[in-house]
């Protein structure tokens, strides 16, 4: 036999669009084989917007801060929707990676952490676009309310909560995979932590002076305060965008430092391949 043959496989290259969308391709097959998981992505967005829009029609004959923008109270249901969706479909496609122990499985292929993260980013977003439409176009039929009439801002709002939604996305994988599945409640439970004071359905200066401060320490409060500008004044406030931003680099460098920690953790005491229900 010859010495010269050489059997070792080429190194795998750093980022590789295939692997991204061989990943999200297998979560899509998931999806697509689940009509129930389909229909579940709806069934929640539609109930609260037919809640606070029948919410919404009694309170506009008796205030006049509502009367202003009809539609200021559905706009904050369904972006506030869209923040998490984004973290809870980001959190799933990990954690049915963990629930059918193919963890060890994806991380012993080339596929490299960072690929496996694109790929749960898009399939949030995919996921998020199901499950937010249809309420959506019900808001249209039922209330003559529709999101869209925000315009361009209304990219720019989804992308900031997108964006904040996958630091949180993050920061809990990364727990998780410390700590193992007895965290796994905080990919239900942690972001609705941040639902009062990200001045979701009120603007922030109602507040306690010490909680506004905390207030504008979250992506989400610049983001409602510049929907409700858009809706009350149709004025799109760039420097609103640019804290949501400014926020979202913070929390997306906590969340991806806490994940790396996590994984580096787990690879080294061998975790991936023992976490699984």
């Amino acid at each position: 036999m010859s010495a010269d043959l050489d059997f070792t496989p080429p190194p795998a290259s750093l980022f590789s669009s295939r692997r991204v969308g061989a990943m999200a391709l297998r979560y899509f097959y998931l999806l697509r084989s689940s009509w129930p998981r389909l229909i579940e992505m709806a069934y929640w967005p539609t109930m609260q917007m037919i809640l606070w829009g029948f919410v919404t029609k009694f309170f506009i004959g008796e205030s006049s801060w509502i009367a202003g923008a009809a539609g200021v109270l559905l706009a904050g249901v369904l972006l506030w929707d869209i923040l998490f969706r984004g973290q809870m479909g980001f959190a799933l496609c990990f954690l049915e990676e963990m629930w059918s122990r193919n963890l060890g499985h994806l991380f012993v292929s080339p596929l490299r952490p960072h690929e496996f993260i694109v790929s749960m980013m898009t399939m949030s977003l995919a996921r998020t676009l199901i499950g937010a439409l249809p309420p959506a176009i019900l808001a249209i039929l039922l209330y003559q309310f529709s999101i869209f009439t925000l315009g361009l801002p209304l990219v720019a709002f989804m992308t900031c909560l997108f964006f904040m939604g996958w630091g949180i996305g993050l920061l809990v994988i990364g727990v998780i995979l410390r700590f193992g599945l007895g965290a796994e409640s905080l990919a239900w439970v942690l972001v609705f932590a941040f639902a009062p004071i990200s001045a979701v359905y009120y603007p922030v200066e109602v507040m306690p002076e010490w909680l506004q401060i905390v207030a504008w320490c979250t992506p989400s409060a610049y983001v409602f305060e510049g929907m409700r500008e858009v809706l009350f004044h149709g004025n799109f406030r760039l420097d609103l965008i640019a804290g949501a931003m400014a926020m979202n680099l913070v929390y997306f460098a906590i969340g991806s430092a806490v994940f790396w920690w996590a994984y580096r953790y787990a690879r080294r005491e061998g975790k991936l391949l023992q976490v699984g229900e």
